[in-house]
């Protein structure tokens, strides 16, 4: 009789421990599913934290070219300057992209986990209208946030030493264009001594 009974409980046992492990599989792969549709605004994402220095550095690049570059070399300068954004532009924009896409199943994979249940995942994978659209709308500036975050920190080794290099191509560029007015400005002339007349 003991025997029997011990079968039934490792039968049951196990019967309960295949059905968690079958509904946490279920539930991974509609998060994997939501992920992957995800994607577009993933990239997005990425372009727009590797675009952000890139305009700042064409904003104070054409301060310059208007200030400093005779008119005559500007647009031969600002096509030079152009290169190196897209030149720096090509090179970060994919490097936050891969950490983007490698990072998000485990920011934005275990947010969807914790917070949503597998049926809930359910709805949303199915982008139907209801109130868990809601729900799933004010968790985005978190979800964003803590991705963000992480892939800044993540893709910042790879994407500062491009921008600075594209920097000093840039400021080398410009300088050249006016003449050497960048490189005079940074040098403080020492001051002449006083001659006696």
């Amino acid at each position: 009789m003991t025997l029997k009974k011990t079968a039934w409980a490792v039968a049951v046992a196990t019967t309960l421990a295949v059905t968690s492990l079958s509904a946490h599989a279920d539930k991974k792969a509609i998060v994997q599913k939501i992920l992957s549709s995800q994607q577009a605004a993933l990239d997005d994402m990425s372009r727009n934290v590797a675009e952000q220095p890139a305009r700042q550095l064409a904003a104070g690049a054409r301060q310059i070219l208007m200030q400093a570059v005779p008119e005559d070399k500007r647009e031969a300068t600002a096509k030079q300057v152009d290169a190196e954004i897209k030149k720096y532009l090509e090179s970060a924009v994919p490097a936050v992209r891969a950490s983007a896409t490698k990072l998000s199943p485990t920011v934005l994979g275990a947010i969807y986990e914790e917070k949503f249940s597998e049926d809930e995942l359910k709805q949303l994978q199915a982008m139907l209208e209801s109130p868990i659209l809601k729900r799933y709308q004010s968790l985005l500036p978190e979800m964003s946030n803590a991705l963000l975050e992480k892939v800044v920190a993540d893709a910042r080794p790879q994407v500062t030493p491009k921008l600075q290099t594209a920097e000093t191509n840039i400021r080398s560029i410009l300088d050249k264009a006016s003449g050497g007015k960048l490189s005079q400005g940074e040098a403080k002339p020492a001051a002449k001594p006083a001659t006696k007349k």
